[in-house]
């Protein structure tokens, strides 16, 4: 691809600032979602296929983006979920000997818009000082009015219910049938490779859409309950609140990741919050209150638990905390089944320092 010829292309923020670019592909397009950023080095396929990034437009650190091409192995869903991409270097070519295909075809046939060459130095800087908020990305750069007219008429993420956009319609298996145990696991935007890690790990799971009643999870008569990542804000996630409490007062092994932790937490009549500008990387430092030690981590949300409510419940304990901000990054409950956490102990290309989490839920639902 000539860089000459590509489309000049902008990123119009919320507030007016823009940012120029060029377009990937010499696509015309427009997209439009909350502007946030990933620190992760490698990864963006996983990136941009996982259902907790729906409605966002991605802007990758990383300085090159595409250089490896994609894998047809390598989803955490069947689409791509961002709602468009930003980066500095686009790589039409790559190099590696397993790749599917490149990713400039990845998103051509998803659909996909995204511009490069933007200073994402200089946006990245400027989201990290200001917040996130919703932004356009178009190849429309003489009509910047009526993109701001558009913008305007955007949701805020704040209270925006997203997990019906990508759970599943009807419920489906993961697993070998005649495995050890069953779980019941709650799409509100489930990863592959959390299903991945429960299976490899002698389970068979049932996956029930975002607004399943407890008594169809329990219909299956599993011997754990799940609660997944997912878009959105959490507080409107009302039947899933339900789905957790009634779990929670049978006492019944439940686990919790990202909007599941923050499921669990409301259902404990804790509060949840917009942040500044989330967490989303896979280097974040986090420290385990119960053993001491330090973990790094991948993680992805815009929403975070109130730390101050956690510590003042009695029936809960705060397991874990973000060592850069120290917010709320693990919560268990004091005399129930039930444990959750903020980030990604599945984290796929990696780090796998919590990958012990999974082992504990199967330890907790041997215990039962």
């Amino acid at each position: 691809m000539t860089y000459n010829k590509l489309r000049k292309a902008i990123i119009l923020l919320a507030d007016g600032t823009i940012f120029h670019g060029k377009s990937v592909g010499n696509k015309e397009g427009t997209a439009f979602g909350e502007v946030c950023f990933n620190t992760g080095m490698t990864g963006y396929q996983e990136i941009f296929t996982d259902p907790s990034y729906f409605g966002q437009l991605m802007v990758a650190t990383n300085a090159h983006i595409g250089n490896y091409g994609v894998n047809d192995e390598e989803v955490e869903s069947d689409s791509i979920k961002i709602a468009g991409l930003v980066c500095k270097n686009f790589s039409y070519d790559y190099s590696r000997a397993d790749a599917s295909g490149s990713l400039e075809d990845f998103f051509n046939k998803n659909n996909l818009f995204a511009i490069s060459d933007v200073d994402t130095r200089a946006l990245v800087s400027y989201i990290r000082d200001n917040g996130a908020m919703n932004a356009v990305i178009s190849t429309d750069v003489d009509n910047v009015e009526g993109l701001k007219e558009r913008l305007a008429n955007i949701p805020n993420m704040e209270g925006l219910e997203l997990a019906s956009k990508v759970s599943t319609k009807e419920p489906y298996y993961f697993g070998e049938e005649n495995a050890t145990y069953k779980i019941a696991a709650l799409d509100i935007g489930i990863k592959k490779n959390i299903l991945r890690n429960l299976a490899k790990r002698d389970a068979y799971i049932k996956v029930f859409p975002y607004n399943a009643k407890f008594e169809e999870l329990e219909a299956f008569n599993p011997d754990g309950y799940f609660l997944s990542n997912g878009p959105g804000d959490p507080e409107p996630l009302v039947e899933a609140q339900e789905v957790a409490k009634e779990i929670i007062k049978r006492d019944l092994p439940l686990f919790g990741i990202c909007l599941g932790h923050q499921v669990i937490a409301l259902a404990n009549g804790i509060s949840t919050y917009k942040m500044h500008n989330g967490h989303r990387g896979i280097n974040h430092p986090v420290k385990n209150l119960e053993t001491g030690r330090g973990e790094i981590t991948s993680q992805n949300h815009g929403f975070a638990v109130n730390r101050e409510e956690a510590e003042a419940n009695k029936d809960l304990k705060v397991t874990h905390l973000h060592l850069n901000d120290d917010t709320v990054a693990g919560l268990a409950m004091k005399n129930k089944n039930c444990f959750s956490v903020q980030y990604h102990p599945e984290a796929s290309p990696g780090p796998h320092d919590s990958m012990y989490l999974f082992d504990k839920f199967i330890e907790n639902i041997k215990r039962k």
